[in-house]
């Protein structure tokens, strides 16, 4: 039996980081059974991704052109489903809007890293290329930690 049916990445407005993110681990993550998507915490109107973010990505040979931002809802929490934040911030005021928010992580701490993925909003192109090769080394880090919890499972 696995562990997580979905894990949904969670940032403040769904339209960079989380995105990327998802976009990331849907490339290498070899588990195709797990639903993997981002939402937001302050989703007001769906939103397109950060212009900045996609051509990062296209860059890196990925795309979330068709992505819209979507809001993190209580039906997103259940037993089934991991939440990873982009960081500490996101994650408390998660749990302040949530009161029924479970296995909710920031991505740095879930896969025992120092550092939160930082919001590139308001940055030039190379600090969202930066973020992207953050994000790039703590999602694989994540992809081996969730291959390595569903083969235990098994």
């Amino acid at each position: 039996m696995k562990h997580y049916d979905k894990l949904i990445f969670v940032s403040e407005s769904d339209t960079a980081t989380s995105p990327m993110a998802e976009a990331i681990l849907q490339q290498i993550f070899y588990l195709e059974d797990i639903l993997i998507t981002s939402k937001g915490l302050v989703v007001l109107f769906p939103e397109p991704i950060n212009p900045k973010a996609e051509a990062v990505l296209v860059s890196h040979s990925l795309s979330m052109k068709d992505h819209m931002s979507e809001p993190l809802t209580e039906d997103d929490f259940d037993d089934r489903t991991l939440i990873l934040t982009m960081d500490a911030g996101t994650m408390n005021h998660l749990l302040e809007d949530h009161e029924h928010a479970k296995n909710v992580f920031t991505l740095a701490s879930y896969i025992q890293a120092d550092e939160d993925i930082p919001d590139p909003y308001g940055g030039s192109l190379a600090d969202y290329n930066n973020v992207y090769e953050h994000l790039k080394n703590y999602v694989l880090r994540l992809s081996k930690i969730l291959s390595l919890e569903e083969s235990r499972l098994q």
